[in-house]
């Protein structure tokens, strides 16, 4: 039964329940407790089994045992309460790069029934509001190197009363308040389908869309990809480049390590040969990374031993033959394919091992079921093209977002994939089927990268695309028309470029921008996309 929160925004706002995908906790791999605080999965059941001495994260400043992130997860979790009033049910904005303060705060958020929603460190104000405004969070916890884009958005977010910075010389600092407080907290009586995570994903549209997940779901993608399919063990080092505030960053870099007692090398720079230098340093054992970075780490691999690495795992973009082969050749390392999404939290087509083929993304993980859908939406035949439906024992709830009704279809997750099925029950990625660009495992929406052309002066129109590119899998071209009298020229497109990023986070910038007196249209005036794809 659902506990009932004191704040029940997040309970209220889901979508009406016929609108749910169809969940399927049959497996027995996802039985859970009615009863269940998931923070105790992944904390306290070291402490009791007396493993408290176990690493749990490396960096290169600190080694931090699960002992002490118990201790600071519980005086964390004392200051949320104590001194910021938060009551169960409440959203925390977190913003940090990869360091263990990002997650003891997850975890001190989740262990006082509370709601995380984890932030990338490069999004801008504008962005920080709109999260802010649609998850109407009160309550923020930032690294201090990130003042000053946070403090933007508070200034025009009314509901953003109150950020708590860590890493910081203030008075107030999280950790001053940290270390008056005790050093043990009981986990708050949690309902195993009470919503602990809120994960943001871009919009098509560029309007951001707040996936809602449960304490069991959080467990589940432990229970079902890495359990199944990656099977660490205790003594394992995972490394890698995403963000934290990626669900594919969360699952790779902190849950699914946390749930074995394994360890976790977090780094706040993770560039191809960073990521190298760590795995050599650190003798990393699991890296979750892009098929991008993967292929630009084959060309340095001569100047680094990565000898202890037994295991990659690519996600984020289609990962090419071409790439697995390469990398397989040159790092003795077979990479796990996996396709997941932040609807569903994590991987839930991948394989591993003697199950693997070069350029297929592989089968379900198990629990799932997976089926390519025509556009009548009934099953297509073996070896057809359509849109990927899947459903299991996670799925999509959108936050008060008309958008559910589109990727929830008659109980399937529908994600945006086209996709075949082979006779063997093998998937093969074929495209993306909305308007979402993929570069370098970033999620980008041509129509968000749009408006913030629009805002500069000099652009009249303009339309934004992927182009295909064998070192990012994407990357985003804009076609621009200019204002009369302006030149393009290669002055104008660094102006737009950084225009761009000072908008919106870097990543979303247009590598390529190319000068048109016009844009195709449609009768009604839609820029025709499929047309500048065919320019390219």
């Amino acid at each position: 039964m659902t506990s009932l929160p004191v704040d029940s925004f997040a309970r209220d706002n889901l979508p009406p329940q016929e609108q749910w995908p169809h969940f399927d906790h049959s497996h027995s791999a996802y039985h859970y407790p009615a009863r269940l605080n998931c923070v105790t999965r992944f904390i306290d059941r070291w402490i009791d089994e007396g493993k408290g001495e176990a690493t749990a994260f490396i960096t290169p400043e600190e080694t931090l045992t699960y002992a002490e992130v118990a201790r600071q997860t519980a005086q964390l979790a004392h200051v949320l309460v104590d001194d910021f009033g938060l009551v169960p049910g409440n959203r925390v904005m977190l913003r940090a790069a990869n360091k263990p303060m990002m997650l003891i705060a997850y975890m001190a958020v989740i262990r006082a029934g509370g709601i995380a929603v984890g932030t990338m460190p490069l999004l801008r104000a504008k962005e920080l509001s709109v999260i802010a405004e649609k998850a109407q969070i009160s309550l923020a916890l930032c690294d201090g190197k990130l003042e000053q884009e946070l403090e933007a958005a508070k200034a025009v977010c009314p509901v953003l009363e109150n950020i708590g910075w860590f890493n910081s010389d203030r008075s107030d600092a999280l950790e001053v308040r940290m270390a008056k407080k005790p050093e043990t907290f009981e986990p708050h009586d949690s309902a195993a389908d009470d919503v602990c995570l809120i994960a943001f994903t871009s919009g098509t549209t560029g309007n951001p869309k707040g996936t809602v997940h449960f304490h069991r779901d959080l467990l589940a993608i432990c229970d079902g990809f890495s359990a199944q399919v990656l099977k660490p063990q205790a003594d394992d080092i995972f490394c890698g480049s995403p963000p934290l505030a990626f669900t594919f960053g969360l699952g790779g870099l902190a849950l699914f390590p946390m749930h074995v007692g394994a360890a976790s090398l977090l780094l706040e720079a993770a560039s191809p040969d960073a990521l190298l230098k760590a795995i050599e340093t650190y003798r990393a054992t699991i890296c979750f990374t892009a098929p991008t970075a993967y292929r630009v780490m084959l060309g340095m691999l001569a100047d680094y031993d990565i000898s202890s690495l037994r295991q990659g795992v690519s996600a984020g973009e289609h990962l090419p033959k071409s790439t697995f082969e390469a990398v397989r050749d040159a790092m003795g390392v077979s990479l796990i394919d996996g396709l997941g999404s932040t609807e569903l939290l994590h991987i839930f087509i991948t394989s591993a091992g003697e199950k693997t083929r070069a350029g297929a993304t592989g089968l379900v993980v198990p629990g799932y079921s997976a089926c390519i859908l025509d556009e009548a939406g009934n099953e297509a035949p073996r070896g057809t093209a359509g849109r990927l439906a899947v459903k299991g024992p996670t799925g999509c709830r959108y936050l008060a977002d008309e958008r559910q009704r589109e990727y929830v279809q008659n109980g399937w997750n529908i994600t945006g994939d086209t996709m075949l099925q082979d006779v063997d029950g093998y998937f093969w990625y074929k495209a993306r089927s909305d308007d979402m660009i993929i570069s370098a495992g970033y999620n980008i929406s041509g129509p968000e990268v749009e408006n913030a052309l629009l805002t500069h002066e000099a652009v009249s129109e303009c339309g934004v695309v992927g182009k295909p590119s064998e070192e990012r899998g994407q990357i985003v071209q804009a076609f621009v028309v200019l204002n009369a009298g302006l030149t393009g020229d290669q002055a104008m497109v660094k102006t737009l470029q950084d225009h761009v990023k000072n908008s919106v986070a870097p990543y979303k910038y247009p590598r390529e921008i190319v000068f048109r007196d016009s844009l195709p249209k449609t009768q009604t005036g839609k820029i025709q996309r499929f047309k500048l794809r065919d320019d390219q």
